[in-house]
């Protein structure tokens, strides 16, 4: 019997973990109580896997088990004469097939977990590490706050669906666009995630990219008439295309002025591009959208040379004015910089609020790179290294270091 090693059973655990977890709340209707069942179950395949060999379905096994493990504790709670507990209880051993507009249960517990009842920010930090599976410090990092901060974010959404007595339930179809905006930004943090890993030492986590398009795909399917959804997809689409593109075979990063364009995915261009054009017909211009009609006139350009920046820059000013963010301010000023140069960039971000950001230090340095003030840079870039998570940026980042002070000596 063919042993299983510890890293494919952290692959199992990245890639089911999510649906797992999804199918215990559907059955049990207790987030607290699946999540711990399905952590009980990795932890005995942990246990059981390298010795007894792979199950024959993966997946299937520790839904399987995670399902035993949360009726096992309910069973001993239930002598307690717990009448929740009892009911629980009823609800999995008869688990009624529950109907309804979001067929999917991933899906609906990122609705359910959009709850009105939650703050805007724990409705997408508590379904980041539900479905995400993201630990609470690369949710933390994704919402720029410190590690305790978010901690205590998600035990407080927690235990307001514990106190409230919010219902695991499908919504009702009336109820779903209101829901879509924190429905779309979790779905494009999960994204995001995985084609730019806050830590570790892989780039790239395809299990979410792959995990946040098929949402993306079965969103647009159940809200057709949302042109947000449209343009999460397309923006999705079209970064994804660039993945095999960003890094080298050895892991090493290469930025997108130097990719290898002719490794670019076609399809999901022509998917994406097309997507954009709908999204320009309808006239009901989103951030999403704008960024995706960002990506789409990258991927429009056969070099880096080629790239219509205007275009960029015009889409940019039209996304500030919809979203005032220090992020999106960032990332038009590195517009400016290729129209303007790097000069009138440097002043555009020199005052954001963006000194915990490690890209914001990481871009002062390449324009002060560019501007010949080497000094400066080296600082930047010794600042945007201390900030970073993430081992082929860290590297990137120090392959650039080293070339300043070489340029230099």
């Amino acid at each position: 019997m063919q042993a299983v090693p510890h890293a494919e059973i952290e692959r199992v655990f990245r890639e089911q973990y999510g649906r797992a977890v999804a199918v215990l709340v559907r059955v049990f209707g207790d987030i607290d109580l699946a999540e711990e069942a399905v952590q009980d179950a990795f932890t005995t395949a942990v246990a059981s896997w390298p010795g007894s060999g792979p199950p024959p379905a993966p997946a299937g096994w520790i839904i399987t088990t995670a399902r035993n493990r949360a009726i096992d504790r309910l069973r001993r709670e239930s002598s307690r004469d717990d009448h929740h507990v009892q009911a629980t209880l009823l609800r999995a051993r008869d688990e009624p097939p529950e109907e309804g507009p979001v067929p999917d249960d991933r899906l609906r517990l990122i609705f359910t977990c959009c709850h009105p009842a939650l703050a805007r920010g724990a409705q997408v930090a508590l379904t980041l590490r539900l479905l995400g599976g993201l630990s609470t410090p690369e949710i933390a990092r994704a919402f720029l706050v410190s590690e305790p901060a978010m901690a205590q974010r998600l035990a407080r959404a927690k235990g307001k669906i514990r106190d409230a007595r919010i219902p695991y339930r499908v919504p009702r179809e009336a109820d779903l666009p209101a829901r879509l905006a924190s429905v779309l930004a979790v779905i494009y943090l999960i994204f995001s995630e995985g084609y730019a890993a806050s830590s570790g030492d892989r780039l790239i986590r395809t299990e979410l990219t792959s995990e946040a398009i098929r949402l993306g795909r079965l969103l647009t399917r159940l809200m057709p008439d949302e042109p947000e959804a449209a343009g999460l997809l397309a923006l999705m689409l079209l970064e994804q295309a660039r993945s095999e593109a960003r890094s080298t075979p050895e892991g090493k990063l290469i930025p997108l002025p130097e990719q290898d364009r002719s490794r670019w995915d076609a399809s999901l261009i022509l998917q994406g591009q097309e997507l954009v054009r709908q999204c320009l017909r309808r006239g009901q211009p989103g951030p999403y959208q704008i960024q995706a009609a960002i990506n789409a006139v990258h991927s429009d350009a056969p070099s880096a040379a080629h790239t219509d920046w205007t275009q960029i820059l015009a889409l940019y000013d039209q996304l500030l004015a919809i979203t005032a963010s220090p992020i999106v301010a960032l990332n038009r000023a590195v517009a400016v910089a290729e129209i303007s140069g790097p000069q009138a960039a440097l002043g555009l971000i020199d005052e954001l609020p963006l000194d915990h950001y490690y890209l914001f230090h990481a871009i002062r340095a390449d324009l002060l790179r560019r501007l010949g003030q080497a000094g400066q840079a080296e600082a930047a870039y010794r600042a945007a290294i201390e900030r970073a998570r993430n081992a082929a940026e860290i590297a990137f980042m120090k392959e650039r270091l080293s070339a300043i002070r070489a340029a230099t000596s």
